[in-house]
């Protein structure tokens, strides 16, 4: 994707970020929200959001620089750069970090409790 070199007035540009946000906020079902990525980026963003968001999850698991290289097909330098963000402790990536977490928390309990009464 490429952005025109012309610049949104400030003010306006602050706006539309925040109607964004505000779309995102509103978007309360997952098929919604598929279908609302599906739609609203190209192929290309989407991989680059979901390859950034893998980098997270295996940062968050220890994994190392050489296998996430290979797993998600990444460059050391956008690893290193999500690193930074994370020791940054940037809102954003705190805050996915905490999503991810609690549904792996989540996930794992109702496979226990699914096992202890059964289906």
């Amino acid at each position: 994707m490429q952005i025109s070199k012309r610049q949104l007035d400030p003010k306006f540009e602050s706006q539309l970020k925040e109607i964004f946000a505000q779309l995102i906020a509103d978007i309360t079902k997952k098929d919604k929200a598929q279908t609302f990525l599906n739609d609203f980026l190209t192929e290309t963003e989407h991989i680059a959001l979901a390859k950034r968001l893998a980098i997270i999850i295996y940062l968050n698991k220890g994994k190392s620089y050489e296998d996430i290289k290979k797993e998600v097909k990444v460059s050391s330098a956008t690893i290193a750069s999500v690193q930074k963000a994370i020791e940054e402790k940037r809102p954003g990536f705190t805050l996915a970090l905490t999503y991810i977490k609690a549904e792996e928390w989540a996930s794992k309990w109702a496979d226990k409790i699914t096992g202890w009464f059964g289906k």
